[in-house]
């Protein structure tokens, strides 16, 4: 797979993110409306990236900073039919690199309960619990998980 920098509205992520979405229709009964903005997914405010197989777009992710100064990893996503082989991972990864290297000292996460195949890679990757924040800080559901970023080296 190879992992491209985009912005969030270029159409491979607005393909990916409808078929995200429905998704999340089918777990929840809705769409995610939690507040994503294009500009917060670019330099210097995040990124987004698309990881592409045989030119297909397969997977995405993105990270914002937070006002705390954290980097927020959002919209993980891999098509059914390439989950299994490593994309999350490598897509993560890559997250990881690129938030660090814009100075983040911790990525941080919100998932869901009804999502424990996420949960289980944000660990194995050694993502721990953090306190709730953000949108979906009442929900009971909610899974906050968050890990310290390696400063790049020069």
């Amino acid at each position: 797979m190879e992992i491209h920098s985009c912005t969030y509205d270029h159409p491979h992520v607005s393909q990916l993110v409808e078929r995200l979405q429905a998704e999340y229709v089918g777990i929840y009964g809705a769409p995610d409306d939690s507040p994503t903005e294009s500009g917060q997914f670019s330099p210097p405010r995040g990124a987004f990236a698309v990881g592409y197989v045989k030119r297909a777009p397969v997977a995405m992710g993105g990270w914002r900073f937070r006002e705390d100064g954290r980097a927020e990893l959002k919209r993980m996503y891999v098509i059914d039919e390439h989950r299994g082989r490593g994309h999350s991972r490598s897509v993560l990864a890559w997250l990881e690199e690129s938030a660090a290297a814009a100075g983040a000292p911790t990525m941080v996460l919100e998932t869901n309960q009804r999502h424990p195949a996420a949960i289980s890679l944000y660990r194995s990757c050694g993502y721990t619990d953090v306190p709730a924040f953000g949108y979906y800080a009442d929900d009971p559901l909610t899974v906050y998980l968050g890990r310290p970023l390696q400063p790049q080296r020069v």
